[in-house]
């Protein structure tokens, strides 16, 4: 799904307008209809109160226009108009008057009014600013949205929670509504999957308020939102007439004394996600360990404790490196030596990374495309301290290009990016913040890349994979309980589940009808 910019948005909203020979008033009614479909279907006239809380722009409109479709269908509204400013939008002008025309007058807020009175089992539409904030609120509006978020009434925010940034994160936390919920028009924003910003949103949904399909699926943006169905069309499939070198050979190299673990976490896992052959390189003080933990893995060794020398006579589709791997003098003298006539496709994790951070030189050895999946510490020593989750995206960008290679920012919302383009994962859960994690994802991606799947596929797809098998294994241990061994458990799950159609809704027949 394509997460599109607020300036294109505004582009669609305009072509919608001129292909489709209709008026900004009627798209506007087209949002209103929508976020009262949502409601009713929802609360089917239940008797809550429901305070409408509206700018004077477009997203005013939105709520405004609301309004009118709740009271005549029997809700009890209030509805408030936010003064901040003396500019009215146009099409919020004509909602207010059809308001009017039905004596539903709302109270007028402004720097000197007194804050409204709100049940804590009410309901909140925040309707006040929308995508086009581009200053911080006055004091007095963020003394009203505080207000509205200690009555702990449930906040339904319309397309964004007010005062939240689409291109910065807020100056201060208390400058933007926190939101139970979100409807947002046509796609998410990118500041709801960011770690400053999507702290604001609790759930969002997409509401489809027809904006034109030809500018939609032309135009291009530079993030994805990466789920089932965009990652479906990279799987390939087995072939009948196949063995295991069809499907490449993998060597996962790391370990030092003490974290010949992450090798085996990360060998398995690359099993699990489909590489034909295995092999781990490791120290000797981890062949022991190795090799009973994992037999279906092959073991190499280089050093005694720690890694010293890297030579095999073996020719691997790709090299998983720095899992496990400490950072020793003659280890990160192994690396550089290794790099310097390597041309196997790499993944590096963990110390590879802290190698790299303390020796930029390494970075020019780099095999085009090489994957790095750093989380934000590993993260910032290679690209520098950032300001916000915003420039931390531009720096990321900078580097990507600047070192032809693909970035994986572990979080929440894992994002992959390579040069202007950034994919954002869906799944996973907090589970998944459990030590082993990133090793298995490593395993994962280099797995994929092992069967002959792009760098950049296989980084995108290996996240959402390894978000869905947390996903499916924290079902049975819940959060607490999630350990890395479990999300390598349900990797073969993740695959099944990529071909699983969802079940339709069960119909619930009435006793007269029964």
């Amino acid at each position: 799904m394509k997460l599109f910019s607020a300036a294109q948005i505004y582009e669609a909203d305009k072509f919608t307008i001129e292909k489709q020979q209709i008026s900004s008033e009627i798209l506007m009614e087209r949002s209103a209809v929508q976020i009262f479909n949502w409601i009713h279907t929802r609360m089917q006239g239940a008797p809550v109160k429901i305070h409408l809380f509206c700018g004077i722009g477009n997203n005013g409109g939105d709520g405004i226009a609301l309004a009118r479709h709740l009271q005549e269908h029997g809700y009890n509204i209030a509805v408030y108009v936010v003064n901040y400013s003396k500019k009215r939008s146009k099409d919020f002008l004509i909602n207010l008057e059809r308001l009017k025309d039905r004596k539903i007058w709302p109270e007028f807020l402004d720097s000197d009014c007194t804050m409204p009175l709100i049940g804590r089992d009410d309901i909140i539409v925040d309707a006040i600013f929308g995508i086009g904030l581009n200053r911080a609120p006055a004091p007095w509006v963020v003394n009203l949205m505080n207000h509205l978020q200690e009555t702990e009434a449930f906040v339904l925010s319309v397309d964004i929670p007010s005062g939240l940034f689409t291109d910065r994160v807020p100056k201060e936390e208390k400058d933007a509504i926190k939101a139970n919920f979100v409807l947002s028009f046509q796609t998410p924003k990118l500041v709801f999957f960011l770690p400053e910003t999507g702290k604001y949103i609790d759930q969002w949904e997409v509401l489809d308020i027809g904006l034109d399909p030809e500018y939609l699926t032309t135009t291009e943006t530079e993030y994805d939102l990466i789920g089932k169905h965009d990652v479906l069309p990279f799987y390939i499939p087995r072939k009948k007439y196949s063995h295991k070198g069809t499907y490449g050979h993998a060597l996962i190299l790391g370990g030092s004394k003490g974290k010949i673990g992450a090798v085996t976490l990360a060998s398995k896992a690359c099993l699990n996600s489909g590489a034909g052959l295995v092999t781990a390189y490791v120290p000797e003080c981890g062949l022991t360990s190795l090799q009973t933990a994992l037999p279906e893995a092959m073991v190499l060794t280089g050093g005694k404790d720690s890694i010293s020398k890297i030579e095999f006579d073996m020719e691997p589709s790709v090299i998983g490196i720095g899992i496990g791997l400490g950072t020793a003098e003659d280890t990160v003298k192994a690396i550089s030596d290794f790099l310097e006539n390597n041309k196997t496709p790499l993944v590096i994790d963990a110390d590879g990374l802290n190698i790299l951070a303390k020796n930029k030189d390494l970075l020019k050895k780099l095999p085009a495309q090489t994957i790095l999946t750093p989380h934000p510490k590993e993260l910032e020593r290679l690209i520098g301290k950032w300001k916000d989750d915003f420039d931390k995206l531009k720096k990321t960008k900078t580097f990507s290009k600047t070192n032809n290679c693909i970035i994986v920012i572990k979080g929440a919302h894992s994002i992959t990016v390579y040069g202007e383009r950034g994919y954002i994962n869906t799944t996973g859960n907090p589970g998944m913040a459990t030590a082993g994690s990133g090793d298995a994802l490593t395993g994962i991606i280099s797995g994929l890349v092992a069967q002959g799947y792009e760098p950049l596929k296989a980084a995108v797809f290996g996240v959402y994979l390894h978000g869905k098998a947390g996903d499916i294994s924290v079902e049975e241990t819940g959060y607490q309980s999630l350990t890395a061994s479990k999300i390598i458990q349900g990797i073969g799950k993740a695959f099944i589940d990529l071909f699983k159609i969802p079940e339709p809704p069960q119909q619930v027949q009435s006793e007269e009808a029964q």
